[in-house]
């Protein structure tokens, strides 16, 4: 936080993130309260989730050879307009299409979000204060996250009405953009060979082969896609909870007090010394809060499970970026972040699709606790199939580490063998 650059990064975020969060909650709840459909609660993430997938290689390509700062500015302006976009047909009553096109457009603008600033945040602070700077950033995201559905769900309830709230979002999100241009990024060298089909996959490339980050993204993809509820929270508000907009305020935020808390501890902590059975367990214990909140049926129960799943889901988070960022070179950094957002984002997108799909079949208690069971088998897959996760220490290993935690390995399995 000492660094000038930090600050206005750090602002620029906290906005962007509180106005996102705030919008993500009002049209769910609206959504639901015009359909009464879980399967329509799916279906935004499925929207959200396309054009993401589609666009990823060619965002990460042109935040590559681009002006990453600009892009960023943009992109944050972009989501400004869909949220006015938003507000006039909530206060219209326009059909529902409407609010899913505009889902598609900012599922959209989101492909070129999550590369420029991934790939931007390396080069605006000392590369000694990366992984700090990361437990910050998660730290201002879980602020944010708390407080933008709390606030939303306060002026539903206030207003009777979910559009003043995307009023708020486009104010948000255009302040972040106009914050963004005051960044002062070190200049980072830039391929100059006339651009290549192929070039588009050299993220992938680069994750394919580094087999740490590829087991925790895939550990990312498949516990979130299986294990995630919030897409089903207004169903549980309504139907379950009986606890209006206001609790599902309070349930949306849960989850990133419990991370808020957790991402001050790590700011504060050294480093893991054994990141790979960090992010394995943190995973896990995620898994086990999906199942108790899928049974609950007490709103201050749904609340802890919620909190401290969003408490061991911020152990994964860091770990992740910092994996992403301090493994990739800065030429690779747009692309290889594009591919990471499309991990992220389908795992949260087309996990609500899915959930909200079990959920019209056999229920949302079903659908929450088949995916928590799910999540915990994941985990054993994935660590019996990427080993060098399983052993990582170090977030930032040397070669030598790699060899010692191989050798431990070893040392282990011959023991387990004689016994």
């Amino acid at each position: 936080m000492r660094e000038p650059n930090y600050r206005f990064f750090a602002f620029a975020f906290v906005a962007s993130s509180m106005g996102l969060q705030m919008l993500s909650t009002a049209i769910g709840w609206e959504m639901y309260e015009r359909t009464g459909a879980a399967f329509m609660l799916g279906l935004m993430g499925l929207a959200r989730a396309l054009p993401l997938i589609a666009l990823t290689l060619v965002a990460g390509t042109l935040v590559d050879r681009g002006n990453r700062k600009k892009i960023l500015a943009i992109t944050q302006i972009g989501f400004g307009f869909v949220a006015l976009g938003l507000a006039l047909a909530s206060h219209e009553q326009a059909p529902i299409w409407v609010f899913f096109a505009l889902l598609i457009v900012s599922g959209c603008v989101r492909s070129f979000n999550a590369p420029s600033r991934g790939a931007l945040l390396p080069s605006l602070l000392p590369p000694d204060r990366f992984e700090n700077a990361i437990a910050w950033q998660s730290g201002f995201f879980q602020f944010a996250a708390v407080a933008g559905p709390l606030l939303a769900g306060a002026m539903i309830a206030a207003a009777g009405h979910a559009w003043v709230v995307y009023l708020v979002t486009a104010a948000l999100c255009c302040g972040a953009g106009v914050a963004a241009l005051f960044l002062r990024p070190r200049a980072v060298q830039r391929t100059t060979a006339p651009p290549r089909l192929r070039d588009m996959f050299d993220g992938a490339q680069h994750i394919r082969r580094e087999k740490t980050i590829l087991g925790a993204l895939t550990l990312d993809l498949l516990a979130v896609l299986f294990g995630g509820a919030t897409a089903l929270l207004p169903v549980y508000a309504s139907e379950i909870l009986h606890c209006g907009p206001v609790g599902l305020g309070a349930l949306r935020a849960a989850p990133f007090v419990g991370a808020f808390l957790m991402a001050i501890w790590l700011a504060a902590r050294p480093s893991f010394g054994h990141a790979g059975r960090a992010l394995l367990w943190s995973v896990a214990i995620f898994g086990v809060c999906m199942i108790v909140f899928g049974f609950s049926t007490t709103l201050w129960l749904s609340l802890i499970a919620l909190a401290v799943s969003g408490a061991v889901d911020n152990i994964s988070v860091v770990i992740r970026h910092v994996l992403v960022q301090t493994r990739t070179p800065d030429h690779l950094r747009g692309r290889t972040s594009a591919v990471n957002s499309v991990f992220i984002e389908c795992s949260n997108e087309l996990g609500a699709f899915e959930s909200g799909l079990v959920a019209a079949w056999l229920g949302p208690v079903v659908s929450v606790v088949s995916g928590g069971f799910g999540t915990l088998a994941v985990v054993g897959i994935v660590a019996f199939a990427f080993p060098a996760l399983r052993r990582m220490k170090r977030l930032q290993e040397t070669k030598d580490d790699v060899r010692q935690a191989e050798a431990e390995e070893e040392e282990h399995r011959g023991l387990g063998t004689q016994g």
